[in-house]
């Protein structure tokens, strides 16, 4: 029997906070690698904000939940010396993984070309929003509602008269952090056989439409829409004003906000007054009301300009064609095409993982039913045309 997990010897440095990148930290701890969470003095995030404030034993929810086959190290990036002790870490270690916004992890001193030249052997993952080039990335926030919203998959849920809807499910976030892992999972191998480490680098909206695949194809080849039908096929711990709200010609999508901030935003001195963290809990409803009041008022894009300017993070709610007409995903190539045998000229979102030195691609259209089943068994297994033939005629293949 088994005993130790697959990643048994590699060791990960996990710098990433909120959920994608640590639930892709998780998974490989969960697969037996030894993983150190790298976090600031004051612990990451989540270990200062819980779901509706809540709490195990003075433990916030949200870290207990993503944090599973870890060792927390606490190391101030911004000191020197705390710098130098991550530095010699990086020496003993094979992955590497951060989530900041682009730019950020260089201007520390921990981005790729740094952290390799001090051990060539490192796999680095990235987790970004948007990518790390194209109009959006560095200026977007990426959080979960929001990608959402620019997906296009919220027109895929509710009723007819509903507006958009998102997931409960955190799917960006996590469907992201399964991403990472695959290809730092990839790049391992990889390294197993070259002797050198590379970057694998993933983004939320780029991983949230090829989750879509199905749907996006169906759009982009046939131009169908999700159609809504009368009744609703469908959190409530997020607080307040995590949502969509109807605007003068549409929709925004506001996230977590500091509420007083949002009441600057929205010139409301009923928001003004909310200074701690847990007020979105306690006047979830006012606020919701508050807000939706006032929202209509303005159109999205002047609401994201007001928004953008406060640093508060809100977004517009995207259908297939906004998203594909989008300039960062324009820009960024995250919708491509393929030769299909049938089908012609198959466009679908591109592959959501890249790599700086074994490139992620799709190398092969969707197969034809049984398209290489004589080609497959012929080159690997050694069978001639005769068996072949007997094979196909017994029904066996």
């Amino acid at each position: 029997m088994l005993t130790e997990g697959a990643l048994e010897g590699i060791r990960v440095l996990d710098a990433t906070q909120m959920l994608a990148g640590p639930i892709a930290a998780m998974r490989l701890g969960d697969l037996g690698a030894e993983v150190l969470k790298i976090e600031p003095l004051q612990g990451e995030w989540t270990r200062l904000h819980g779901f509706a404030g809540a709490e195990i034993n003075g433990e916030t929810n949200a870290v207990l939940g993503l944090n599973r086959n870890k060792k927390s190290v606490t190391i101030n990036l911004k000191h020197e010396q705390g710098l130098q002790t991550l530095y010699e870490l990086v020496e003993q270690s094979d992955v590497f993984l951060q989530n900041y916004r682009p730019g950020t992890a260089e201007r520390l001193g921990v981005g790729y070309e740094q952290l390799s030249e001090i051990n060539p052997r490192i796999v680095y993952g990235s987790i970004s929003g948007y990518g790390e080039d194209g109009p959006y990335a560095a200026t977007r926030p990426g959080q979960d509602l929001i990608i959402q919203g620019y997906s296009g998959s919220m027109y895929s849920v509710g009723s007819k008269d509903d507006p958009p809807i998102p997931g409960a499910m955190w799917a960006a976030d996590s469907m992201t952090g399964y991403q990472a892992c695959i290809g730092i999972l990839a790049a391992l191998i990889a390294r197993g056989k070259t002797g050198k480490g590379q970057k694998v680098a993933v983004n939320m909206l780029s991983v949230a439409m090829d989750c879509q695949s199905q749907e996006m194809v169906t759009y982009l080849n046939l131009g169908i829409m999700p159609e809504r039908t009368e009744s609703p096929f469908a959190h409530a711990w997020v607080t307040a004003p995590y949502g969509i709200y109807p605007t003068k010609d549409s929709w925004l999508i506001i996230s977590q906000s500091p509420l007083h901030i949002l009441g600057e935003a929205l010139d409301n001195d009923r928001l003004r007054e909310m200074t701690d963290w847990n007020d979105g809990v306690r006047h979830r409803d006012e606020i919701y009301q508050i807000v939706r009041s006032i929202t209509p008022t303005r159109t999205t894009a002047e609401w994201l300009k007001i928004f953008d300017d406060l640093k508060l993070w809100s977004g517009p709610v995207y259908n297939y064609r906004d998203l594909e007409n989008d300039p960062h995903v324009q820009a960024t190539g995250m919708i491509t095409s393929i030769a299909h045998p049938k089908a012609g000229n198959l466009r679908m979102p591109n592959v959501p993982i890249q790599m700086s030195d074994t490139p992620a691609a799709i190398r092969l259209p969707p197969p034809l039913l049984g398209e290489h089943t004589d080609e497959v068994l012929s080159s690997l297994l050694g069978y001639d045309r005769e068996r072949l033939a007997m094979l196909h005629e017994a029904g066996a293949i």
